[in-house]
């Protein structure tokens, strides 16, 4: 059976750039970061797709409680006009229409907020493969300047060079690493390819760190 989109975030998500680092001796490291961030673009696919569908269920579902809100509303005005002329009859089907609207309320009410759920849950995936990605991406960068800075020299054997670029990739994400955690701090526009960046996980993103500033100067007492 096919893994979960959850089960393949996770996955993702958890995964150690060093297993790629470790590979290194006999396997392309570039070709396998590569091939890292391709399938966290395909994922990122795949979860937007579940998104759209659970934002076009949402808008379904708001449309029915909007359509039977408007209906239980208009039947009682009907129900006021039928016992104005002694039409109990139709007041009490108007008033049994009624009723069961109220019952299909809130199941509607229900399975609208497992729809946001499920949306809220999606857009949460999409913000942790794309700053999984960046830090994918960051590193594949570290390891090509550390590559193109430590060129072989014609004294050098090439074991030798071999291990002292894999030692100094490894260094490159160590650098990686502690910024990810925010061990040396955070670094705002490092990243040459941010751009590409979409639109909505920029904005989740600032908006988090706008939140989180707040939070610390109001702990901190300032104004």
């Amino acid at each position: 059976m096919a893994d979960s989109i959850a089960t393949r975030v996770s996955r993702i998500i958890a995964g150690s750039a060093h297993a790629l680092l470790d590979k290194a001796e006999s396997i392309a490291p570039e070709a396998s970061m590569n091939q890292s961030i391709r399938e966290i673009d395909q994922v990122i696919g795949e979860v937007r797709g579940d998104l759209g569908r659970a934002e076009a269920s949402k808008h379904l579902v708001l449309s029915q409680i909007s359509r039977l809100n408007a209906e239980h509303e208009g039947l009682s005005d009907k129900i006021d006009t039928a016992l104005s002329i002694n039409r109990d009859d139709l007041a009490k089907v108007a008033i049994g229409r009624q009723s069961d609207i109220e019952d299909l309320l809130p199941v509607l009410n229900k399975s609208l907020d497992e729809q946001s759920e499920k949306a809220k849950e999606f857009e949460g995936y999409i913000v942790a493969l794309l700053a999984k990605k960046r830090e994918l991406e960051q590193l594949l960068a570290d390891y090509r300047e550390s590559v193109t800075s430590n060129k072989p020299t014609e004294a050098s054997g090439d074991g030798n060079d071999r291990q002292a670029r894999v030692e100094d990739a490894a260094a490159s994400f160590n650098r990686v690493l502690a910024r990810q955690t925010g061990a040396s701090g955070l670094v705002g526009g490092g990243i040459s390819d941010a751009g590409k960046l979409k639109e909505l996980a920029e904005l989740q993103r600032d908006h988090r760190i706008s939140e989180r500033l707040a939070a610390i100067k109001v702990s901190r007492g300032d104004k």
